[in-house]
């Protein structure tokens, strides 16, 4: 896993990393930092495309954190590397073609860490976390609020499996 055994990665993935996947960093890390384990977790995001490297998240991704009190402006978009399926436990898609394409980049052994944001959301009615880009600022509230619920699961499944570590 993750260098250290007391650390537990995790990189969210979208497609250019200025809405989902950056959101989805800013509302794991407050869960975490709320349950007092934000010290445990290398938490970051990353696009499958290059397009926006470099570049801050969406400012529409922005105000709707911020809203939530949540400030996500500080991070800056990157792309998927090949040391991030080591680096990483969890490698979280917002989407099933994320999902694709991040198998499709997996090196050997590594592809059991990646996984759907949705898939720890008990009751989701969706696999997917729509892209709010081209959406009204509605769009971005109901990507909020499906990431949310996606990252709670998420770190209730880390908490239960580090109690174990």
């Amino acid at each position: 896993m993750t260098g250290s055994p007391e650390t537990i990665g995790v990189l969210f993935v979208c497609s250019g990393n200025i809405c989902r996947s950056p959101t989805a960093e800013g509302v794991f890390r407050a869960l975490a930092e709320k349950a007092g384990l934000g010290a445990r977790l290398d938490v970051d995001s990353a696009g499958i495309g290059d397009w926006h490297a470099g570049e801050p998240p969406d400012a529409r991704s922005c105000e709707t954190a911020l809203a939530r009190g949540i400030d996500i402006g500080d991070q800056r978009a990157r792309q998927v590397r090949e040391a991030d399926f080591r680096r990483f436990d969890y490698i979280v898609g917002m989407d099933r073609s994320h999902r694709r394409a991040l198998l499709d980049l997996a090196p050997d052994g590594t592809d059991g860490r990646v996984r759907l944001l949705m898939d720890f959301a008990p009751g989701a009615r969706t696999r997917d976390v729509p892209d709010p880009y081209f959406s009204a600022l509605g769009g971005f509230d109901h990507v909020f609020a499906l990431i949310e619920a996606g990252a709670g699961g998420l770190l209730t499944e880390i908490r239960a499996l580090s109690r174990g570590r």
